[in-house]
């Protein structure tokens, strides 16, 4: 115990010392010179700005708006504010602070709602400070020195525990258009995955669904075991993007205390989307569907910091829902963090129209974990559900309008003899658990193949 002391003294005080190196020397002010939109422009600043910097306004009002340096245009500095613009003036003093920001996650987080900005928001307090300081703009762990991807992890949902494994680690992407079910999915991950810890980041989501994703999908259970991150479609776009950087910088502290964390994150877009009024607000260029360059740039930064851990870590395994805009899966959005991530599940708003749910589409979904985290049992029989399935699909319109003849073809009368127990086996309740185990059995059940009748 004392040896413990003794090691923590120095490193406590080594913080200490570093944060307050970090407290400016001297007082440096400006003033506003326009403001419109979400954006404030600056003068007397311009020298000592750099992007990332925080600032002070001094409303009218009396209070102080905490704001962020976005850009540095014809020798003005470009401010965009975590809050609205009310009470802000030609004339307010601005008082250059602290550059970037930091937290200090803990234990204690567990079971709370917070900010982008780290501040209790359940009406439960403060959250406790923990003793380390993460930078909410962090870096992911050299990639020479991070270890591989593990073993398979036990989602509690059929599909994914048997055809599309994820493993310890492994980050995918769930592609889906509004309603199709993406948070009752992200529900059931929560509440079922075998991790220690479930980190929540709600981006952009609409006020009222958050009480109902704590409530009807997370649950009490799920709640005690996770950190919920919120920043709802109604705030301003710097607020959106702190929260998804806070979502990762959360995951990255309880993974540096040797735990396994699954990171949930809804969704990309929404991140995309605060990142493009934040680039057109500071004069970026508009690329394709008015995404701006910045955008795909902070993309990779943001997936990255999730994944592997390096030794004495736990891993970071991420799942981040893809908003696919027009049901259009090779939109830029989508098209770039599918090429980041090491998987995708597609939600099909056809398979929902039919009543099965969780709607993934085997078809269009991988898992780049696999086969390599399969044996070449279970690898055969992913390899045979896959065969049948795109069989009947293939012949899928000719069944359904009685074109085709039974007989015709061998593999089309194997392939409409198991799509009804396929699909029974896809289909799963909100509240119903299926194992590893249980779910390869089922799956062999399904597909096994139906003995000859005898003479």
């Amino acid at each position: 115990m004392a040896r413990q002391r003794a090691a923590a003294g120095p490193s406590r005080l080594a913080q200490a010392i570093t944060e307050i190196e970090r407290i400016p020397a001297t007082r440096l002010s400006g003033e506003v010179k326009g403001a419109y939109g979400i954006t404030i422009e600056v003068d007397g600043l311009e020298r000592h700005l750099a992007v990332g910097d925080r600032c002070a306004v001094e409303t009218r009002r009396g209070d102080p708006l905490l704001c962020e340096v976005i850009g540095v245009r014809d020798g003005r500095g470009l401010l965009m504010s975590y809050k609205d613009l009310g009470g802000v003036g030609v004339g307010c003093p601005i008082t250059l602070q602290a550059d970037g920001i930091a937290v200090r996650p803990g234990h204690g987080w567990l079971g709370r709602l917070i900010n982008g900005l780290g501040e209790a928001i359940d009406g439960k307090g403060p959250v406790p400070a923990g003793h380390a300081l993460y930078p909410l703009k962090g870096m992911p762990p050299a990639a020479y020195f991070r270890r591989r991807v593990g073993p398979k992890l036990d989602v509690g949902i059929r599909a994914m525990n048997s055809l599309l494994n994820l493993c310890s680690g492994q980050r995918v992407g769930i592609f889906a258009g509004s309603g199709v079910g993406k948070s009752t999915m992200l529900g059931m991950l929560a509440r079922y995955c075998a991790a220690d810890v479930v980190v929540i980041g709600m981006i952009g989501e609409r006020g009222r669904e958050v009480q109902e994703f704590l409530a009807d999908e997370l649950g009490e259970e799920g709640l005690k075991r996770s950190v919920v991150i919120v920043s709802t479609s109604d705030e301003p776009p710097l607020m959106r993007r702190l929260a998804a950087y806070m979502t990762l910088t959360v995951a990255e502290y309880f993974r540096d205390q040797g735990q396994q964390v699954l990171l949930l994150m809804d969704s990309v877009t929404r991140f995309a989307m605060a990142q493009r009024e934040i680039g057109l607000a500071a004069g970026e260029p508009p690329t394709t569907k008015g995404y701006t360059p910045s955008v795909f740039a902070e993309l990779p930064r943001l997936l990255e910091r999730a994944g592997p851990g390096v030794a004495d870590s736990g891993d970071i395994t991420g799942v981040f829902t893809v908003l696919v805009d027009g049901d259009d899966h090779n939109e830029p959005i989508a098209d770039a963090v599918r090429g980041i991530l090491d998987g995708h599940l597609v939600l099909d708003r056809s398979i929902a129209e039919r009543g099965r749910y969780p709607a993934i589409n085997p078809l269009k979904s991988i898992s780049r974990a696999m086969p390599g985290c399969n044996s070449e049992d279970e690898t055969l029989m992913v390899r045979r559900t896959r065969q049948l399935l795109s069989t009947y699909e293939d012949m899928a319109d000719l069944i359904r309008i009685g074109a085709y003849r039974k007989g015709t073809d061998p593999k089309v009368d194997e392939a409409i003899q198991h799509f009804d127990k396929i699909e029974s086996f896809l289909a799963q309740r909100r509240d119903e658990r299926s194992s590893l185990e249980e779910s390869q059995v089922l799956l062999a059940e399904a597909i096994m193949p139906t003995p000859a009748p005898s003479a």
